[in-house]
């Protein structure tokens, strides 16, 4: 019998690993089957993904106040989700009509706008005598009729789009009042769930890689939440005080431009130029030279978030280059569209901050310093 023990089978190591290629190699036949699977999946756990998202933004307010007033944990997460209903009746109530009756004053009146675009530019171009001698005015105006033509049809479809997304609206709203709520349980045993991770990560790793784990995970929450509230609170700013500035310049359609700056504002360094095009040209329609003030007047204001408002807020949260910014939201956008661009640069952080501690274990193991 010990002869049968002690003698080793050939090649029993490998079956794992042919378990493993057979089990990739269904995956990627069957890619199809496996991304509708997954997206199902997600759909169900949807509300929840809301819930994570919500807690996840609440929890450091959540923080301060118990830290600044000392409050008990239900009162504190009483006056928060009060704030934020408060916050989400204002939008539904105010924001959301306003931004709805702009959205149908600049369908119904894009032909009129076209018109009054077209006549401004024609009669300007018939004062530059330079121009017409060459031939370029005749060339531009037959570009902008072009353009415009192409213009309203590009906006006219890209309202339907966005008509036609409202429709699916309702669900998505009653998945983040399911989340909204689930949230809630989440703050309040935030300990409690925590310590149970905590457990399991020590009771499946061994302890100095489960302390290791851990305190990466801790960095890469610094890092994550850093960025991502800050920049939130940053986009906040920016969108209130595009409207106020709009306003004082007696701009149409400013609440519905300020929101679309606000939003863009999320994307590192390629925000500001998304914003600035469709606001630009939303305001062009009503007049070229308000047009033009808009166009001034965000330039002015990202430069003021660029270099004051966004460091200020931000600090050095995600500390990266400007060029490993830049790579990071062009990977990110080609990958994942627009949600991508925004979780590029935290995520890009964590990487290098991986990568960095790796070079470094291994230079410490060749005894180089460098």
């Amino acid at each position: 019998m010990s002869l049968f023990k002690d003698k080793k089978i050939p090649y029993l190591n490998l079956i794992p690993i042919i378990l493993l290629s057979l089990i990739l190699f269904r995956i990627v036949y069957h890619i199809e089957l496996v991304t509708n699977a997954l997206s199902i999946f997600i759909s169900y756990i949807s509300s929840f993904i809301w819930a994570f998202g919500i807690a996840y933004l609440l929890n450091p307010v959540m923080v301060n106040i118990e830290k600044k007033f000392h409050t008990k944990r239900n009162l504190t997460l009483l006056i928060i989700y009060i704030c934020v209903l408060g916050i989400i009746v204002f939008s539904i109530t105010i924001l959301t009509p306003s931004i709805g009756e702009s959205i149908r004053e600049l369908t119904v009146s894009t032909p009129e706008y076209i018109s009054k675009t077209r006549i401004w530019f024609y009669e300007n171009m018939d004062k530059v005598q330079l121009l017409d001698k060459y031939g370029i005015t005749k060339y531009l105006d037959e570009t902008t009729l072009t353009l415009m033509s192409n213009l309203s049809k590009y906006l006219n479809t890209g309202i339907s789009v966005a008509l036609l997304t409202a429709v699916g609206f309702t669900s998505s709203f009653m998945k983040f009042l399911l989340g909204f709520v689930v949230s809630l349980y989440l703050l309040k045993d935030k300990e409690s769930l925590i310590l149970n991770i905590k457990r399991l990560i020590y009771a499946i790793l061994k302890k100095e890689n489960a302390d290791g784990f851990i305190k990466f995970s801790k960095e890469a929450n610094y890092i994550f939440s850093g960025f991502v509230i800050g920049k939130f609170i940053d986009s906040v700013i920016i969108g209130i005080i595009c409207f106020v500035g709009l306003s004082i310049l007696r701009i149409p359609n400013a609440m519905l431009i300020s929101l679309i700056v606000g939003i863009t504002n999320m994307i590192p360094y390629f925000g500001p130029l998304i914003g600035m095009v469709p606001a630009f040209f939303i305001t062009l329609f009503f007049s070229p030279i308000k047009a033009f003030w808009v166009l001034l007047f965000i330039i002015i204001l990202q430069q003021f978030d660029g270099l004051y408002l966004g460091p200020k807020i931000l600090g050095k949260s995600v500390g990266l280059s400007p060029l490993l910014i830049i790579l990071a939201i062009l990977i990110g956008g080609g990958t994942f569209g627009v949600l991508g661009m925004f979780l590029a640069v935290p995520t890009m952080a964590i990487i290098l901050l991986i990568v960095e501690r790796f070079i470094n274990r291994k230079l410490a193991e060749k005894d180089i310093e460098l």
